[in-house]
């Protein structure tokens, strides 16, 4: 059988991506395990000091996704991905070797710029890919992830006794590694957008179809982000919460070998499983049945497959709703609505936790009536967005009349180089 040209460079763009997703992932949560014992150890800041710096990483990534989604659009995914990676190295660097809190928030928010920057650059790459080969390559990158989850915390662990300012080093060393490897793939053919960054916003607007799946979806950043909040703010100790989430992030990465098969993961039952499967974790810790140690190892099986399935299931859906030229676009406007629910949403557990045992039940019942309340709005048919089809549907016209144009014998050497 002999493999196309396009096929290798699916196959590069994968390796690529899932390459760059290992060196950033290690060097991410390395540093960001241990950065709030940096915080409150190493440079003294007060818990005020501390919520404010980690909220405003999240704050400045989650805004700056609607803008940053488009910016993708029109200037390339390499593009952007090398300028991510070496945003968050700096920031990484400036982690590490500063003290006063001015010059953290200048850390945090360049990595927080970074943050939006790199998510859409990757995925775009991912979405340009051909379905099957997309299918694979995005569980090959949540993999990677939940691997890193479990992988980078030890590393930071062990290079934590020499000093924090050696684990900031080491993420800045593996995101301008990032920053290489996406040079590499400076020769991906770009799809050429014809409007600018406010066309791009209000095409994904006028797509009722799609805003409706927004809607629906942008509770799960809030949902999974919260169970790794909620379980040591209910008094777990460190050993527990260290279980729970390898056993979180091990559960999430072994759903991913299921959503290979195309057209499988953006099916909307898969996003309705996904949202039950994080109302019954947290209805679990409401209940106090996820207290001792069985318990919660329960609870993490719940959100690590809550999050295996939300991932590749949102991803997906985006990819196959979005037109070719807007998938920047389209993920940006997920990504904005999602990160204002999770902001959101943060705030309101943390003050409910504050008020004690009746508060953080509270917080966790409102938590699991939220995922109940967002899985029975999800469709019961397809998904499908006629702005995506009629875009698609002039791709394939246009492709049919340039074919065409083509002398016979060259259209017939171009089919036999197909596999």
């Amino acid at each position: 059988m002999t493999v196309s040209p396009a096929d290798h460079g699916d196959r590069r763009t994968v390796t690529v991506v899932v390459t760059v997703q290992a060196a950033i992932s290690l060097g991410y949560f390395a540093a960001m395990a241990h950065v709030v014992l940096h915080l409150r150890a190493d440079l003294g800041l007060a818990a005020g000091g501390i919520g404010l710096v980690l909220a405003l990483r999240n704050l400045v990534q989650h805004t700056l996704s609607l803008p940053v989604g488009v910016l993708v659009d029109v200037l390339g995914p390499v593009r952007m991905g090398i300028l991510a990676c070496l945003l968050r190295a700096a920031g990484f660097a400036l982690l590490g070797t500063v003290s006063s809190l001015p010059w953290l928030i200048v850390a945090v928010v360049l990595l927080g710029t970074g943050g939006a920057l790199f998510h859409p650059a990757a995925q775009s790459l991912l979405a340009g890919l051909a379905e099957r080969r997309r299918a694979r390559g995005y569980a090959a990158y949540a993999m990677t992830l939940q691997v890193a989850a479990v992988a980078g915390p030890m590393l930071g662990l062990a290079l934590l006794n020499v000093g924090y300012w050696l684990v900031a080093l080491t993420a800045t060393a593996l995101w301008g590694v990032a920053a290489f490897l996406f040079s590499l793939l400076r020769h991906v053919p770009r799809v050429q957008v014809p409007h600018g960054v406010v066309s791009g916003v209000r095409t994904v607007l006028r797509d009722r179809v799609f805003i409706g799946f927004a809607a629906v979806s942008a509770p799960a950043m809030l949902l999974t982000d919260q169970s790794s909040v909620v379980v040591p703010l209910g008094g777990a100790d460190a050993t527990a919460v260290t279980v729970f989430s390898c056993v979180l992030a091990m559960v999430s990465a072994a759903v991913q070998p299921w959503c290979v098969v195309p057209g499988r993961a953006d099916r909307p039952h898969v996003l309705r499983a996904g949202l039950l499967l994080a109302a019954g974790g947290h209805l679990l810790l409401a209940s106090g049945a996820g207290t001792g140690l069985p318990g919660l190892v329960l609870v993490a099986v719940l959100h690590g497959l809550a999050d295996g399935l939300l991932q590749p299931a949102v991803f997906q859906t985006i990819a196959r709703l979005a037109p070719p030229t807007r998938f920047g676009a389209y993920l940006g406007v997920q990504t904005f609505l999602s990160g204002l629910v999770a902001f959101a949403g943060g705030i309101a557990v943390g003050g409910l936790f504050d008020r004690g045992p009746g508060g953080a039940t509270a917080a966790l019942v409102i938590l699991t009536l939220t995922a109940c309340a967002a899985a029975a709005c999800v469709p019961a048919g397809t998904i499908t967005s006629a702005a995506a089809g009629a875009a698609r549907s002039t791709a394939r016209a246009r492709a049919a009349a340039t074919s065409s144009r083509l002398p016979r014998s060259s259209c017939s050497r171009r089919l036999k180089a197909r596999p």
